[in-house]
């Protein structure tokens, strides 16, 4: 299973990872120019690294994932993901949703469209989210 998750993340890489990754990636350096944005950062930085490589990892809310609230998953995330939908989320969900129509047009591209669709819901809320790896 391992080889072929690496098969997979090669040829995302390939076919359009590496561009939304580094879309990822910049709105990370926009997010870093002012204090406030410095939280979003952060979150497009490893949502960015798993935008890259994303077959085998997961992103899952925080709160189930360790069982207590933190500030990203109460009201001042809710707060922050209304702010980041308006400013960069429905960019990056746009783009990723043009990639999915390119990938899904071939059978082949189909697992590629589906990662795409996972990143672009992702896109939209990604405050009190975290990426773990699949089992």
């Amino acid at each position: 299973m391992a080889v072929l998750r690496l098969v997979f993340n090669i040829a995302w890489f390939i076919l359009g990872g590496f561009v939304m990754g580094l879309a990822w990636w910049f709105a990370g350096l926009l997010c870093f120019i002012s204090i406030i944005g410095i939280p979003f950062g952060r979150a497009c930085f490893v949502i960015g690294e798993m935008t890259f490589w994303p077959f085998g990892q997961d992103s899952v809310n925080r709160r189930t994932h360790t069982g207590m609230e933190d500030l990203g998953t109460g009201a001042f995330g809710t707060i922050g993901n209304i702010v980041w939908f308006l400013l960069f989320g429905i960019w990056l969900a746009i783009g990723h949703i043009m990639h999915a129509f390119a990938c899904a047009i071939t059978i082949i591209g189909i697992p590629f469209a589906l990662q795409h669709l996972k990143l672009a819901i992702l896109s939209l809320t990604p405050i009190g989210q975290t990426v773990v790896a699949k089992a």
